[in-house]
């Protein structure tokens, strides 16, 4: 298993959300790797991007983010699910990438969930959880990997879904799909 190089996360979401579609989401089990495609991702581009946790400033909570590049951001929504982003730089920009849906693959061990499609989904089918926090995505010896991409998606880009709050951010296209897949979070029309 040889995941992505640190140097695919160094540099800003909006560069990283796209070539993240199509790459593989793989988490160490006992009986094997849980991998799946990921298939729907969206960009959090920094501190004036009103829809990102950045834009608050250092927080503990956002600490992970103003980090090393290529290691993982978890945290709580809503007090129920756990979301999963990838955090991205350059150097400590304070940006991340929150993966969004992930297909199957027909070699992996069995997912804890039957589904993927949705944040919160993709947490509970690969059992991602707050210790995940700060994972080294980079690290083949890691229980969390992202493996370079499977195929060729035909990628789309469209709104992100519930930031609504973000004024002016929401409409942002920020979010990437491959179109050909059939297990987005929401369908996306090619843009």
């Amino acid at each position: 298993m040889d995941p992505l190089p640190r140097s695919f996360y160094d540099r800003n979401a909006l560069k990283v959300a796209p070539a993240l579609v199509g790459c593989v989401l793989a988490r160490r089990a006992s009986d094997g790797w849980m991998l799946g495609r990921i298939v729907e991702t969206e960009a959090y581009v920094g501190e004036h991007d009103l829809a990102c946790h950045s834009r608050a400033g250092r927080t503990a909570r956002t600490e992970v983010m103003y980090g090393e590049p290529g290691h993982a951001y978890v945290y709580l929504i809503y007090g129920i699910h756990q979301m999963l982003n990838c955090v991205c730089g350059p150097g400590s920009d304070a940006n991340a990438v929150l993966v969004r849906a992930v297909e199957p693959l027909p070699d992996s061990a069995p997912w804890l969930h039957g589904t993927a499609r949705g944040p919160g989904n993709v947490c509970k089918a690969f059992g991602i959880e707050r210790a995940d926090n700060r994972a080294d995505l980079c690290d083949p010896s890691g229980e969390l990997l992202v493996l370079p991409r499977m195929g060729r998606p035909r990628i789309v880009s469209g709104p992100r879904i519930g930031v609504d709050y973000a004024g002016k951010w929401a409409a942002k296209p920020l979010r990437f799909c491959d179109v050909k897949s059939a297990h987005l979070s929401r369908p996306q029309r090619a843009r």
